[in-house]
């Protein structure tokens, strides 16, 4: 069924989005639960049942294929309470203050449930109103509670007894089945890469497959960068018999949490290769998908199902959604990080909050702080930033690592540690005082093994603080933020509706701050990640590197060209005196390709004979 609304909320951080769909699926809007972290499942389902009057029964840590159970029961406790949400809701008058009111308040202008909505508005006969009212609510339905997994963060840990665990236990598989016996009808997003061993569990589960109508009770998203990606992933998806029904683009650089950047492929581009070739794609996956399905014996799809295509990345005003949508033909995009600073969205303690919504533009930064060695959006004033600095002031660096969902290390150890550890860093840091490095090389090292922060808590802890739960594991005090760099744009504290309308173009709530577009912003953002990379390639660089910076920089230059035959177009919605909405790129274009002209890529040494 097609959403109402053309937006979504992505995925944030641990805990930022663990109960949005409570807060806001009851007005339409789809957004997605990490399901990463059952330990926080758990005590936010705890805190649910406290709050409705529900009973509570705990799934303890030592009860067999626990973490797909607390996963599945939360998920089940989201799905009801939502339920009951729309029943309470279709129950009410249209009276002004009422939620039905705005739900429809907040749809875009242009949806037909808006316009019923508004015709009703303005109907005097009774009769009339009530059949429109009627229609209205037969209209409405909640958003998708959706859910995510880092396919890479997979680890497969021990037994008490010291042997290895049957493969299905792993972190990324046991999150799987957690969602797939829940009773959601709803999509998973996998994001940050391919795994092999999730992609060929997800044909273990019914629910993925076709009715014999072609319904699909369970859908997947493949988050991904680029088009190649995806016709990749989507054919060996389809191949298993499992259809991909949203390729969700994303930003490589103007996104939040960890940054995944391509090879220097801009978002014009790749989103023009999309929009050529949608049709194709989704009719080459269409025939290996009901092909595939005919060999395992299954139902096949009697037409060919929807294929979403969305955009989500630093897109920061309404008149950039309206032309993302239109020029590229999407069916909607993703809204993240602005609504770190709607607390009716998503959970963020008073304190971070407070912060956030006063924030200068360099608060926000790309960090080395990820141990997946992934770079990593950071926010200067989390409170994790000052845990870090104390613990190395009293010679302590390093995190209790209690989850180990990001353990990868074996450097120092036979089984894998996580760099932000204590165990690592203490190991690092005497390695690096028996190498006689100079000063400077040692305190660069020192800081970048320091650097490390513990996910795992850290972006969870946000949620307990602001709801007032208390766990042993999470530090009130670490609170990580990993907001985009968009959010440079946005200062102060939003209502629901304020940000929504803000979406739609029908309110601006943006700051002061001098911003170009969002084609600019990513331009800039690649211009810089290029140069840190040649910096960090002058000392190593071989035949590939060389290749691979050359590339990059080969790439920029030809978005930048492509960016100059887009400005018309993206002009030409532009009123008189909205520049400030849409501002013109020519000059920015211009500027930029002189300065990646003239960076240098270090030559290789060819040896003499």
């Amino acid at each position: 069924m097609t959403p109402l609304h053309n937006f979504h909320i992505p995925v944030m951080g641990m805990a930022f989005s663990i109960d949005t769909p409570l807060k806001v699926a009851q007005y339409g809007i789809s957004s997605v639960i990490s399901i990463m972290e059952e330990d926080l499942l758990e005590l936010m389902r705890e805190h649910y049942c406290k709050k409705y009057d529900i009973p509570f029964i705990p799934v303890p840590k030592k009860q067999e294929d626990s973490r797909a159970k607390r996963i599945t029961a939360y998920l089940d406790m989201v799905h009801d309470l939502i339920q009951k949400q729309m029943e309470n809701m279709l129950a009410q008058p249209f009276q002004f203050g009422q939620d039905i009111v705005k739900y429809c308040e907040m749809l875009p202008d242009d949806c037909h449930v808006k316009l019923l909505f508004s015709k009703m508005l303005h109907t005097v006969d009774n009769d009339e109103r009530l059949l429109l009212e009627q229609k209205i609510k037969s209209e409405i339905r909640a958003g998708s509670i959706d859910v995510n997994i880092m396919s890479k963060v997979d680890n497969l840990g021990a037994a008490q007894t010291g042997e290895p665990l049957p493969v299905e236990q792993s972190d990324a598989l046991s999150a799987l089945r957690g969602y797939a016996h829940s009773k959601l009808h709803s999509s998973i997003v996998f994001s940050a890469g391919y795994n092999p061993r999730l992609y060929g569990y997800i044909s273990a589960f019914d629910d993925f497959f076709p009715n014999q109508d072609g319904y699909l009770k369970k859908k997947v998203i493949l988050k991904v960068s680029d088009y190649r990606s995806a016709l990749v992933q989507g054919k060996i998806l389809a191949k298993k018999g499992i259809w991909v029904s949203e390729f969700r683009i994303e930003s490589g650089l103007n996104c939040g949490g960890h940054a995944f950047a391509t090879d220097g492929l801009l978002i014009g581009p790749i989103m023009d290769s999309f929009k050529n070739n949608r049709i194709s794609l989704r009719q080459e996956l269409y025939e290996l998908c009901n092909q595939s399905l005919v060999n395992l014996g299954k139902n096949i799809f009697p037409e060919i199902p929807n294929q979403r295509i969305t955009y989500q990345g630093g897109i920061g005003t309404g008149y950039e959604q309206k032309f993302m949508i239109e020029h590229y033909e999407l069916s909607g995009t993703g809204w993240g990080s602005p609504f770190l600073l709607v607390p009716e969205a998503t959970n963020l303690d008073d304190t971070t909050l407070q912060a956030l919504s006063t924030a200068e533009p360099d608060d926000f930064y790309l960090s080395n702080a990820s141990p997946l060695g992934i770079p990593f959006n950071h926010f200067r004033k989390s409170g994790s930033q000052k845990l870090r600095d104390d613990r190395v002031a009293a010679g302590k660096p390093g995190n209790p690592c209690v989850k180990k969902l990001l353990v990868s290390n074996t450097e120092f150890t036979e089984d894998p540690i996580c760099t932000a550890s204590i165990k690592y860093q203490r190991l690092k840091i005497a390695q690096l005082k028996e190498a006689n490095l100079s000063e400077e090389q040692y305190n660069k090292q020192f800081q970048s093994v320091i650097e490390k922060d513990c996910l795992c808590t850290g972006l969870g802890t946000a949620a307990l603080v602001k709801n007032d739960i208390h766990d042993k594991q999470y530090k009130p005090e670490g609170v990580i933020l990993c907001p985009g760099p968009n959010l440079k744009y946005f200062s102060g504290i939003f209502t629901l509706q304020q940000m929504v309308d803000h979406i739609y173009g029908r309110a601006n709530v943006r700051n002061n701050v001098q911003r170009p577009n969002l084609f600019i912003n990513e331009l800039v953002l690649y211009i810089q990640y290029l140069k840190k990379e040649i910096d960090k390639s002058a000392l190593t660089l071989n035949q590939n590197t060389f290749r691979y910076l050359n590339s990059f920089k080969t790439n920029l230059l030809s978005g930048i060209e492509y960016y100059k035959e887009l400005n018309q177009q993206f002009m030409e919605g532009c009123c008189k005196g909205v520049n400030v909405e849409c501002p013109d790129m020519l000059e920015d274009l211009h500027k930029f390709q002189i300065e990646i002209q003239n960076i240098e890529i270090p030559s290789l040494m060819v040896p003499s004979h």
